[in-house]
């Protein structure tokens, strides 16, 4: 299967296969974002020596791997190492000893589970780089694993011997829309682009969970097998995630499920209220390993400072896991399909789409034609007038306009009536009156299908659409 988008991050291994000394790359992202199909289809199995650890195994198992890939690349019958500093040294002599012209590539895929307690992996990491393969022109070692607070905290923030050693970072994102459009055509997967919208806005842009997807299958039929079937492939996925992420998740799904009931964000006290967790250093280490792996984000409404900053849950499937799959008391495999005219859906379906629009800032930016503009994006809250106002996306842009976006999700064109007139002029005003802005404020919308003409749209400066979206 060829490789969807990805354009960047393909030419940055062009690049780095072409470097004239040794490169040291680490590959993260979220679990299920496609890192490690990416690495191999790229090098197309063209490797020195390529392993993968195990999860939840002792070090002796992983040890025991190990052995047995470097047996598969050399001829050289290496006794099974006892620790992590003969097994660097066996991978050191067959790389010396290989006859391999150019580069020699070098994966070590799911690395954090290689590093069990006590035992010294890092350290033998460390000699086997700084000790011996970064002195020479023709190595190229990729690291990947999807607990993605491990890669940072443990290489590329490392205080230690391993400080400033990463020579390239390479962060995996979920699909865009146009990627996730490109993914469907090449499975021959049939959707409109209302219907791949809505699939985004369930199971995000993970390529794995896209790829489970059964052609045949409308997509609310894809989403009772999938979620609501005891059998489905993400049926049990919510508690594997989390499991397989972080050392005693509890805390990290304390956090997310209280994120989960207030779309807009909490601050840091909000969170120790509703989880009743203590405040100190292992709440903040919880919060940055979920902002790591994009589970949540963190953000300062505008004109706020940062210790004023909000955090909001982000992760697609998460929210949609809350919202519908732990609630499904009734265990209706026909769950979706019945359920999308509720009330709860509507709700749903508004606060996904506006998240939707914040991962695909560029296509919104190039739509209005200010994709070279320096700007900021941040929402704001009214904290003084009555009635107050709240604005989920400004976008404060260097040339003196803001443009304050209202995000709507419906099944046709979306009209604007006396009442919501009066409400978009309210927002206007009060931003306004409290910010004491000098700037021009354009009203934009960001709609599905763009907005009705009739005698109250005149006051909109721009739109975007839907298949905007797609770019």
């Amino acid at each position: 299967m060829k490789i969807i988008g990805r354009i960047t991050q393909q030419e940055e291994f062009r690049k780095y296969l072409d470097s004239d000394k040794s490169e040291f790359v680490a590959v993260y992202g979220r679990r299920r974002v496609g890192k490690t199909f990416l690495v191999r289809e790229y090098f197309n199995g063209r490797f020195a020596f390529y392993m993968t650890g195990l999860a939840n195994e002792t070090m002796t198992n992983q040890l025991r791997n190990f052995h047995t890939a470097i047996q598969a690349y050399g001829s050289i019958p290496y006794p099974v190492p006892t620790n992590w500093l003969d097994a660097f040294g066996q991978l050191r002599h067959l790389l010396e000893t290989s006859g391999q012209k150019g580069r020699k590539v070098v994966f070590l895929d799911e690395l954090p589970w290689m590093d069990t307690p006590r035992s010294g992996f890092i350290a033998a990491l460390e000699h086997f780089w700084n000790g011996w393969a970064s002195a020479r022109p023709d190595i190229m070692l990729i690291v990947c694993g999807s607990a993605t607070s491990w890669i940072i905290n443990n290489l590329i923030k490392n205080r230690g011997g391993l400080h400033n050693r990463v020579t390239r970072r390479m962060y995996i994102e979920p699909f865009t829309l146009g990627e996730c459009e490109a993914f469907y055509k090449a499975n021959h997967i049939e959707m409109s682009r209302y219907q791949m919208l809505e699939s985004y806005m369930i199971l995000g842009g993970v390529p794995y969970y896209l790829s489970l997807m059964d052609k045949s299958l409308s997509l609310a039929q894809n989403i009772d097998v999938l979620c609501f079937s005891p059998n489905g492939g993400l049926y049990d996925e919510f508690s594997s995630l989390y499991a397989s992420l972080f050392r005693n998740a509890e805390n990290h799904i304390k956090v997310v499920e209280a994120l989960g009931k207030k779309t807009k964000g909490l601050t840091r006290e909000d969170i120790i209220t509703a989880t009743k967790l203590p405040p100190g250093g292992s709440l903040t280490k919880t919060l940055e390993e979920l902002e790591q792996c994009g589970f949540i984000r963190s953000y300062n409404a505008f004109g706020k400072k940062n210790r004023d900053k909000l955090f909001q849950l982000v992760d697609f499937f998460t929210l949609f896991y809350l919202n519908f799959m732990r609630d499904n008391k009734y265990n209706d495999e026909h769950f979706w399909i019945n359920f999308i005219e509720n009330a709860r859906h509507r709700a749903w379906s508004g606060y996904a789409f506006e998240q939707v629009c914040m991962v695909h800032i560029r296509q919104i930016k190039e739509r209005l034609g200010i994709a070279g503009v320096l700007t900021g994006v941040s929402s704001w809250r009214s904290q003084q007038c009555d009635p107050g106002a709240q604005i989920d996306l400004l976008i404060d842009r260097n040339d003196s306009v803001i443009n304050l976006c209202e995000m709507k999700f419906s099944i046709a064109e979306f009209v604007i009536d006396k009442k919501y007139d009066a409400i978009l002029r309210n927002k206007k005003a009060v931003f306004v009156r409290e910010t004491k802005t000098r700037k021009a404020i354009h009203l934009t919308m960001i709609t599905t299908y763009g907005i009705k003409r009739n005698e109250y749209s005149g006051q909109i400066q721009s739109e975007v659409k839907m298949e905007d979206l797609f770019r």
